[in-house]
């Protein structure tokens, strides 16, 4: 019998309702020229809202043009960026989904190359992806490893100069038609730089203990949070675990720290500092072997960890395949919101058929009705004959 599930429920967050708690997690494309978003992230992107996501994710998009990742990531630091971002954004709210844009710095990861190229770093006279290399910055000048070079360590103006440029940017993200900002906090990358102990080694007010580790991340959202609307949700993304220093103990400081000014929800991924994000590594950070599988599920410990420790809404991402375990893992209160990237890659019609094989009610109204009425006729006609 039909059923009302509660992924397929409506949620609100502050003044905004999402249609459900399914979520397009960031994914990086690295296709764009001088950080414009192009045709690529416009159909990448509405595919998913097509597919019935409830919240849709741009990917880590570089705050200033030393934060990308690689010359090919997008950016949010001038206003034609802000243009190509209107019509995805637009298109994206047309379908119903809800139009979202994680804010990012790579940090000491920066100026490298796309994975398909080796991940390496670019070289400033090497110009493969359209633009040299650049000096990265971090709190120290530790480099990501052995043939990595030396980040620029930050002097405190230049922190305050990036914890501006954050500002800036959720400025333009509103004026580009976005309706949920999520600070990049994870993964190696800037924020997390500061956050870790292994990375970390100033002597001043944003190093030494947890609280001047933590000092940036809660300047940046504080930052932030004071330019993006009160009736608009803020996510922060952490590594809720990491090697080098980092436990589930100090992410559920940090994320009592975010909630008291005014951040909604925690994406709970982990790993990053030392190497690869724990999707797509080992427990000690080192990439899994050929055809290794982590279990399914698991992250969501930690989103659990946050809802119930840091009695805040959780996101859980890592292995989540189906929509059964997805309905589970929300009916046991383990997370608030599901987070959905390479099953979404792999099937951006992937709400549309979890609703159909969860037996939700109704759940052929929830296509575009561009394709309802063929969708309903092939039901009709059953699923093997050709219609």
């Amino acid at each position: 019998m039909p059923f009302e599930s509660k992924l397929f429920s409506p949620v609100t967050m502050r003044g905004l309702t999402l249609r459900n708690r399914i979520v397009l997690s960031p994914l990086c494309m690295y296709s764009a020229q001088d950080g414009l978003a192009s045709d690529f992230h416009a159909s990448h992107l509405s595919a998913f809202a097509r597919g019935g996501v409830g919240l849709v994710f741009t990917e880590a998009t570089a705050v200033e043009p030393h934060g990308r990742i690689t010359p090919k990531c997008l950016g949010i630091w001038n206003d034609a960026q802000v243009e190509a971002f209107k019509p995805i954004t637009r298109f994206i709210t047309e379908m119903g989904a809800v139009p979202a844009i994680q804010l990012a710095h790579a940090g000491r990861k920066a100026s490298s190359a796309p994975p398909w190229g080796g991940g390496k770093p670019v070289a400033p006279d090497d110009t493969t992806w359209g633009e040299g290399g650049w000096q990265t910055v971090a709190p120290s000048g530790l480099p990501v490893a052995d043939g990595w070079p030396s980040p620029k360590a930050l002097s405190v103006d230049e922190i305050a100069g990036l914890i501006a440029a954050f500002a800036d940017a959720a400025k333009r993200a509103l004026a580009a038609g976005f309706k949920v900002i999520e600070i990049h906090g994870a993964h190696g990358y800037l924020i997390h730089s500061f956050l870790s102990p292994a990375t970390n080694q100033r002597h001043d007010a944003y190093g030494g203990d947890l609280e001047g580790r933590m000092r940036f991340a809660l300047e940046v959202s504080r930052a932030v949070r004071a330019v993006w609307p009160e009736d608009l949700p803020l996510f922060f993304r952490i590594s809720a675990v990491d090697t080098g220093g980092w436990s589930l103990e100090d992410s559920i400081t940090l994320a009592k720290a975010l909630k008291a000014i005014g951040v909604d929800v925690i994406d709970c991924s982990s790993g990053g500092i030392a190497g690869a994000p724990a999707f797509r590594a080992s427990d000690d950070g080192r990439p899994l072997p050929a055809g290794g599988q982590r279990p399914l599920g698991f992250q969501v410990p930690y989103a659990e960890a946050m809802e119930r420790e840091a009695g805040i809404a959780a996101m859980a991402v890592g292995r989540i395949v189906d929509g059964q375990q997805a309905e589970d893992i929300l009916q046991e209160g383990r997370a608030s919101f599901i987070a959905l990237g390479r099953e979404l890659m792999h099937d951006p019609f992937w709400p549309l058929h979890a609703a159909e094989a969860l037996g939700e009610a109704d759940a052929f109204s929830l296509w575009p009705e561009q394709y309802r009425w063929a969708i309903v006729r092939r039901a009709e006609l059953g699923q093997y004959q050709a219609g």
